[in-house]
């Protein structure tokens, strides 16, 4: 007689682990994004290997971030966890970047990206655990890449970065309870999404860990750093930055204060979200030349 399944995980109501290693994931979102985050006028989706898509959308008035940059936005779909776990995200990122390459050298390349895209102007960004891999994908390509010819990659923009490590952060440990991204929540998500038999200090988690290589001397191109001041996560990422900073590496650090960890999200419209669009323009305006 088959043992009794039961649930061993769970997470926001949209995600289940059983016993037997299934996983039950819901077809809704694990909390509501307002109308004008998708509201992308000119908008296409294209094949990014077998089981994952790349969604670009076209600068087209009120298209947010697009018309607020004048920019091609392209937004890949990486595999999830704990089905997939790191790196698997990671490298569906490098992924997305390889397969903008193709589109620079192809022959015969979709002319939604090449009637308006400069490849010689890229930015890589990532908010939360997109952060995380924008990161790694900083390391991991260097900086100005010769690998990614004709694509230049200008600069970085990592928005809330989601970062971990087995010692506490005092924003981690003295942030409130009832916090939208509180320390429980924090802690499932690394525990659903670390490599099997590792912690949060392996190097794809926490950039300065015991375990970690030293960046000190690798090149990377410049890197834009925002934090939210009442976000759990807000030291890990200032820390980050100063980090860097004091290796030489070209960062910008933006800290808002008050707002919480995707406050950009949740609230496009407010006066945080507005300002921190123009700290994003600023800082592509002065990395693009």
């Amino acid at each position: 007689m088959a043992a009794p399944l039961y649930e061993v995980d769970e997470c926001r109501g949209v995600l289940r682990v059983y016993s037997d290693g299934s996983i039950w994931r819901s077809s809704k979102p694990s909390f509501n994004v307002p109308g004008k985050m998708s509201y992308l006028i000119l908008t296409t989706t294209f094949s990014l290997g077998s089981t994952s898509l790349l969604h670009l959308h076209l600068p087209s008035s009120p298209s947010f971030i697009t018309s607020m940059l004048q920019a091609v936005v392209i937004s890949p779909d990486y595999r999830l966890a704990p089905e997939n776990r790191l790196p698997a995200s990671i490298e569906d990122g490098f992924s997305a970047v390889k397969w903008l390459q193709a589109q620079a050298l192809a022959e015969n390349s979709d002319p939604w990206l090449t009637d308006v895209a400069d490849f010689s102007k890229v930015f890589i960004s990532g908010v939360s655990a997109g952060g995380n891999i924008a990161h790694n994908l900083a390391v991991r390509l260097g900086a100005r890449s010769p690998d990614l010819a004709p694509v230049l990659v200008r600069g970085y923009v990592l928005l809330v970065p989601f970062f971990g490590g087995t010692v506490l952060t005092t924003s981690e440990a003295e942030g409130p309870k009832d916090a939208f991204l509180n320390l429980e929540l924090i802690d499932r998500f690394w525990r659903l999404s670390v490599p099997m038999g590792e912690t949060t200090d392996h190097p794809l988690i926490n950039p300065f860990g015991p375990v970690s290589r030293s960046l000190e001397h690798l090149t990377l191109d410049p890197i834009l750093v925002v934090v939210a001041g009442s976000d759990l996560l807000k030291d890990r990422g200032k820390d980050y930055a100063e980090r860097l900073k004091k290796m030489g590496k070209q960062i910008e650090y933006g800290e808002f204060q008050g707002q919480h960890h995707g406050f950009f999200s949740a609230n496009p419209d407010s006066e945080p979200s507005k300002a921190l669009m123009e700290v994003i323009k600023r800082f592509v305006a002065e990395n693009s030349s």
